[in-house]
């Protein structure tokens, strides 16, 4: 099992004619072999899976990738990881469970303005392997 850190940068939108670099997201996941979320992995790392949100000139946000039964969503009040299972919430990644994470591919997110925001993964690299390397 291995650990990656993806970025993603605003995709072409409306509001971003031609996408943009000021308003990203780096986030650390564990992948499969098909390059798919792996839930079992995230349960045992969970406290690795750190979200870094970028949004233009606004305070940069961190906070944790956690899972509930609405989904997969960034909890940025907190940096200690909590079992959400039975927390009510948003689903801020629409169905990141069904995506591929890989470069070139996009992610939808639940912004905090209500507002569904596309962003295109621009790389994603090996950050740290199942046996601590």
């Amino acid at each position: 099992m291995t650990l990656y850190r993806v970025h993603m940068q605003a995709a072409r939108s409306d509001a971003f004619p031609n996408g943009s670099q000021a308003h990203s997201y780096d986030f650390v996941v564990p992948l499969t072999d098909d390059h798919k979320l792996d839930p079992a992995a995230w349960k045992k790392h969970q406290q690795d899976c750190w979200v870094h949100r970028v949004w233009g000139d606004e305070k940069d946000q961190r906070g944790l990738l956690l899972h509930s039964q609405n989904g997969w969503e960034v909890d940025f009040q907190s940096t200690a990881p909590t079992d959400t299972s039975t927390t009510p919430g948003t689903d801020p990644f629409f169905k990141l469970a069904d995506h591929v994470i890989a470069e070139g591919e996009y992610l939808s997110i639940l912004e905090q303005d209500d507002e569904m925001q596309t962003f295109l993964i621009v790389s994603v690299h090996p950050y740290l392997s199942g046996d601590g390397k």
